[in-house]
């Protein structure tokens, strides 16, 4: 990888999965891998999956320093016992070697820069699995076990998918793939069908925050919920919504659409252009992210009759009045269905992320007179 540009697989501002020292809150994923791996066949092919940022990476490589750090067990009457974790020592060497990316029995296979190397693939192509398929091929210098690590396997173009596909069909012997995957659903049904699947969830308030803070930033107690509720339980979109002070422009936006179904229009604008302007881009994608998630809160509290924890002061109240019945709430799913989007595709055609904000938040003020 260049220099000069930013590692794919790592959130900017947090230390890469491969530094992270401890994996939180992913206990039952552990254990599950640990009692495949003390049982009589160990899966050549493990699919990773669950929300972006809940540790699927630090997972993967924290089993690719147990299985390259660990001895094979030969059932003689003198072998260890099977071990009781997937915990290796910071200073053994193969952890020193990964850390480094000088592990000889490991790859990993993630986008490339392109050929004039001043910028990132968009995909992972097939020349990066070719790579994978003839570091296969080579013989380990000890014979030992060889892992490779794909982060992520959604990033595949298909001529990608298929290559991979046939390794997955014709497997090298003590190989074993860790593929990454934040949509399985959207895989090829052949390769989901020849891996092994371990599933991850979101984090509560509690680990949410510990991860957090090991990854470097932090956040108040008084707010841990909140942060959970916005962040939906995810270590990688909650340090984004700590850089952007996410937590703020959400209160202001429910303190915005408390004026709702007459909507103060100044105070929109303020916010709108708040999201736009060179050097806005991150700005304007959390803002539309804050917006459908609150329509989402507001769909999901009408159909259930539950109110979700507030993820700001007075929400709870403004959700109430919006949304009290499963009628109100399925006219906020359809406007959830499509207004980000819409907005999304106005950005990427480079219309005005002002002007699209703000027909997001006068789209909203329509829907909640007509509901009034």
């Amino acid at each position: 990888m260049s220099e000069d540009l930013p590692e794919p697989d790592r959130i900017e501002g947090a230390p890469h999965p491969r530094h992270t020292a401890q994996l939180i809150g992913q206990a039952t994923a552990e254990a599950t891998f640990l009692h495949a791996f003390n049982g009589t066949r160990l899966h050549h092919g493990w699919l990773i999956t669950g929300p972006r940022g809940v540790g699927k990476a630090t997972l993967a490589w924290k089993i690719a320093r147990f299985l390259l750090a660990t001895p094979d067990q030969d059932g003689g009457m003198f072998a260890a016992p099977p071990p009781e974790n997937l915990d290796i020592p910071d200073s053994h060497p193969i952890a020193h070697r990964l850390a480094a990316l000088t592990e000889s029995r490991m790859f990993l296979c993630r986008r490339a820069p392109n050929e004039k190397r001043d910028r990132l693939q968009t995909v992972i192509s097939v020349d990066e699995v070719r790579k994978m398929k003839s570091f296969f091929a080579l013989s380990a210098a000890d014979g030992g076990r060889r892992v490779a690590i794909i982060d992520s396997i959604d990033e595949m173009n298909p001529n990608a998918a298929n290559a991979l596909l046939k390794l997955l069909e014709e497997p090298p012997a003590r190989v074993t793939l860790l593929m990454i995957s934040h949509q399985p659903a959207k895989l090829l049904p052949t390769i989901r069908s020849r891996c092994r699947e371990l599933r991850l969830g979101p984090l509560s308030p509690h680990d949410l925050a510990d991860a957090l803070t090991q990854a470097g930033g932090d956040v108040a107690p008084e707010h841990r919920v909140a942060l959970a509720e916005l962040a939906g339980g995810s270590v990688g979109e909650a340090f984004r919504m700590t850089n952007l002070d996410g937590l703020k422009l959400y209160e202001n936006l429910v303190r915005l659409f408390a004026t709702l179904p007459r909507l103060d229009r100044p105070r929109a604008l303020m916010l709108a252009e708040a999201g736009a302007g060179k050097g806005s881009e991150a700005q304007f994608e959390l803002i539309v992210t804050l917006l459908d998630l609150f329509l989402a809160r507001l769909a999901r509290a009408g159909t259930l009759q539950q109110l979700p924890p507030e993820a700001a002061r007075g929400e709870g109240e403004l959700i109430a009045r919006l949304s009290p019945s499963p009628a109100h709430a399925r006219e906020w799913a359809d406007v959830a269905q499509h207004l980000g989007l819409r907005a999304r595709r106005g950005k990427a055609v480079n219309l005005d992320p002002a002007a699209l904000l703000m027909d997001m938040l006068l789209h909203i003020n329509e829907t909640a007179r007509q509901l009034a």
